[in-house]
Order: structure tokens, then sequence, then C-alpha cells
């Protein structure tokens, strides 16, 4: 059987893309068109760009959303703003999708196919590795980092009598304790005041962390920037804040994407650490998740401790790298 290999521009594949992620096991904001074409509206001097679509006949299988640079190929993107890559096929087109591929793979100029960051289960990390041995490749797949994750509850209480005894005692102690703060607040950023928002949200950023600080260069700002107004114009984006005293302490940007919230960057205003505002704001992001319905709250990658008092569970991630 013979396959059409295309090369594609965002344009050209745009539609079928968005009708075609819903399909895909790996279905997630960081895999959609819009999230990668912004990114490399602000980043794509980095490489260039080589979005494959995998034909037979007029049924298109799949989607490869790549890059190249350097002799390398890899996915459209930067994994220092993406939490999960992967190509688009449905479960029932991947036996025909994937020896497709990388037979088309195999014919481009490249010496290292770089693929990070892909979820648990994905059928890349399935097909892949036997078809690039079958043509002599070197393949190692390793476990690359954690993207926590907790599933929710129907109600906030129920959600309280999951976490452990400890955990659970501490984050009432501190709801608590801030109530007696005057605190004001948690609320979604007013879209008419995005980008005084998003300007708070960077100051708490650059607070909380040196490497936060040194992390958000000014293209990174415009990024973030740029993705807030996306997600946004979708009823995707969520922003928020912790005031006390009138005073925003704390802020989280989430996205509200395929039933679950996914928590993507943080910051808080040291001076208020004894108050541990920014776990606070975290979990009352959890609780709004739970009041709207959500299945589950995706803590992202990192290991940091609070994800755990949180309730989060290890979903590893996984780099797979083929040399020839």
């Amino acid at each position: 059987m013979s396959f059409a290999i295309r090369q594609e521009s965002f344009d050209s594949i745009w539609d079928s893309w968005t009708d075609l992620l819903p399909q895909c096991a790996t279905d997630t904001v960081f895999v959609t068109p819009w999230w990668q074409k912004t990114w490399w509206d602000n980043f794509g001097r980095e490489g260039d760009s080589l979005i494959l679509s995998v034909n037979d006949g007029d049924e298109l299988l799949g989607i490869a959303p790549l890059m190249s640079s350097d002799g390398s190929l890899t996915f459209l993107g930067d994994k220092d703003l993406f939490d999960y890559f992967d190509f688009l096929v449905p479960s029932d087109r991947a036996e025909r999708f994937y020896p497709a591929l990388v037979d088309s793979l195999s014919e481009l100029d490249w010496t290292r196919l770089d693929l990070p960051s892909l979820p648990y289960g994905s059928p890349t990390l399935e097909r892949v590795p036997e078809l690039a041995r079958e043509r002599g490749w070197q393949v190692s797949v390793e476990e690359e980092e954690t993207t926590p994750r907790t599933l929710l509850p129907d109600s906030w209480d129920d959600f309280l009598a999951g976490l452990r005894k400890k955990d659970r005692h501490e984050l009432r102690r501190k709801l608590r304790r801030l109530d007696r703060e005057n605190v004001h607040a948690q609320y979604p950023a007013d879209s008419d005041a995005l980008e005084l928002s998003m300007r708070d949200f960077f100051t708490l950023l650059r607070a909380s962390r040196e490497d936060k600080d040194e992390f958000l260069t000014p293209d990174r700002e415009k990024f973030f920037l740029d993705i807030a107004r996306e997600s946004a114009s979708r009823d995707q984006f969520r922003l928020y804040f912790l005031e006390v005293d009138g005073e925003r302490v704390a802020a989280c940007i989430c996205f509200d994407y395929g039933g679950e919230f996914l928590l993507y960057n943080s910051g808080y205003e040291p001076a208020y650490s004894r108050l541990s505002v920014g776990l606070i704001n975290k979990a009352l992001s959890i609780r709004t998740a739970i009041e709207e319905g959500r299945a589950a709250f995706n803590f992202l990658k990192g290991d940091e401790r609070y994800k755990y008092n949180l309730g989060g569970q290890d979903e590893a991630v996984f780099r797979l790298v083929a040399t020839r």
C-alpha cells in the first residue's frame, strides 16, 4: 500500500489538526495547533519547521509536527515551555501511520531523532523503537521527568478526606490561619484587564525564586502573554490570585483543557511565605476545578513537594532518542 507524506504549513493543516486531536491518545493543550503556532511565531528562528501529514488515499492517518536544526530532528517546540509532546494519530490508524512515518523520516538528512516529553501510554513509545531498530538505528528510551496528577472527587470535603492525614491537617490549619488574615478571595483575572493581571503574575513569578526570575526572559514574557490571549479567547485560560489585605500575594496559571486543570506556572510574594500563600492559592485552584466538575488536576512537570502534599501521584514522561 502506498502512503502519501506531505509537508504542510500551519494554515494548510490547521482544520485537519483541530479535528484529529480529540481522537488522539495525547490530546493536550501543548499539542494544539494554536499553542505550537504561537511558539513558532515567537521562537521559529531556532530551526526549520517540518510539519508532515501521513495520508492513505483520502484518509489522514496522522500528523508529525517536527523541526530540524543542526542535524537533529525533534518535535516542534521547546521542552522548557511544553510539558508534553507527541505525534497526532488515532489509535485505529497507528498501525499504518508509524511505519509510513518512519520510512519517510529515514529518507531525510539527520543524525539524531530526539523526541522528548512523551507521556506514559503514548503509542510513539510502543511503536517507534521497534521500527527504528529494524532500520539499524540506535535507540534509547529513558524516563525524563514526572508530571504529578490527582484525580478529583465530586466535592472539596472528599478531596480533603483523600489526602494523607498529615497533609489534610496542615492544609486545614493553613486555611484557617489565612481566614484570620482578612484574605479577599481567589478569582480568575478579568479578561478586559488581562495584560495588567499578567504583569502582576510576572512580578510574583520573579519574586518567588531566583531560577524563575532567570527563566522569565523578555522573549518568554511575550510568549506567555500571547498564550494567555490565545487560550483566553477559547475560554481555556485561568489566572488565579490570592489577596491579603487587598494585595495580590500569590498567583498561578492553569489551563482548562480536556476535562482537567493543568497548572502551568506560579509565583508568590516571599514576604508572605509564613502564610503558605503559594500552596493555599493552588489548593483553592483545585477547589475551583472540583466545583466546575473537572476530573483531574495536573501539576505538570516537576517533583516539588507541594504537589504531593496536595495529592499528586507521579506520571512519568519519557525521552526517546534514535541515532544513525
